[in-house]
């Protein structure tokens, strides 16, 4: 698998992925490390896994789902035995019917095979992948807070719904006493190397109070992890979601 893995700080990393440039990352304490994503291949999910086990010498005991796209979820195959977390659609957007007029499951495996196979993945890897996906077990309404010793937290928060119906965020406070600042993964919410993408899935007019919700938790000081592209700060991420507004309202 290609690319490295870039420390964001201490316990905390991560890599871009070849082809379609989706971010995944890992975030170790003393008992086990959370892994954010895992990649659009069952192959990928399995490299990410070893990988993240030789860097940190601690075994994966959390994934965190940022969204149900192909690119970010099909290597979750790999993952059988870990915690598994994704953000479940909120009661105003149940009460709203199916997200993008008509996506009901959004980890419907059929829907996953045909969005994999139309941007470019081999069928027989996307049939391989979604045979053996692992769903979400856990799922995140609001906010959760996971413990991975030593006094490493991460907070999972349901900050959606923008890009999808069901968008996790994914913040790690900085180390007391390191003066790092926190790092705040955004999934799909953000993009740096192109323009954000909006599919049938996704709710537009929504996604600029997505993206406050974003700020708030990482607040001025944070790097901001895009699902695609190089992490960015504040400004690019306030800049971003002024321009979403502009594009679709505020909602």
């Amino acid at each position: 698998m290609e690319g490295r893995w870039e420390d964001l700080g201490q316990g905390v990393v991560r890599r871009r992925l070849p082809r379609w440039d989706a971010t995944v990352g890992a975030v170790a304490g003393t008992r086990g490390v959370l892994v954010v994503d895992t990649g659009a291949t069952l192959g990928e999910g399995a490299a990410i896994r070893r990988e993240v086990r030789a860097r940190f010498g601690l075994p994966v005991t959390h994934v965190a789902l940022t969204h149900p796209h192909f690119d970010h979820v099909l290597g979750a195959g790999a993952f059988a035995g870990v915690e598994v977390y994704g953000a479940v659609v909120g009661p105003v957007d149940a009460a709203a019917g199916p997200v993008g007029g008509g996506r009901g499951d959004p980890y419907a495996p059929e829907v996953l095979h045909a969005d994999a196979v139309r941007h470019g993945l081999d069928p027989a890897a996307a049939t391989e992948a979604v045979d053996v996906l692992v769903r979400p077990r856990h799922q995140v309404s609001d906010d959760v807070t996971l413990s991975l010793g030593d006094g490493r937290r991460v907070l999972l928060a349901n900050v959606g719904p923008g890009h999808t119906g069901h968008d996790l965020a994914v913040l790690v406070p900085g180390r007391d006493g390191s003066g790092a600042p926190p790092t705040l993964f955004c999934g799909d919410l953000v993009e740096e190397s192109g323009e954000p993408q909006a599919g049938g899935d996704a709710h537009p007019a929504r996604w600029p109070a997505a993206l406050d919700r974003l700020l708030a938790l990482g607040g001025e000081d944070a790097r901001y992890v895009p699902g695609h592209g190089a992490v960015v700060d504040a400004a690019f991420v306030r800049a971003q979601r002024d321009a979403l507004a502009r594009r679709f309202g505020r909602g």
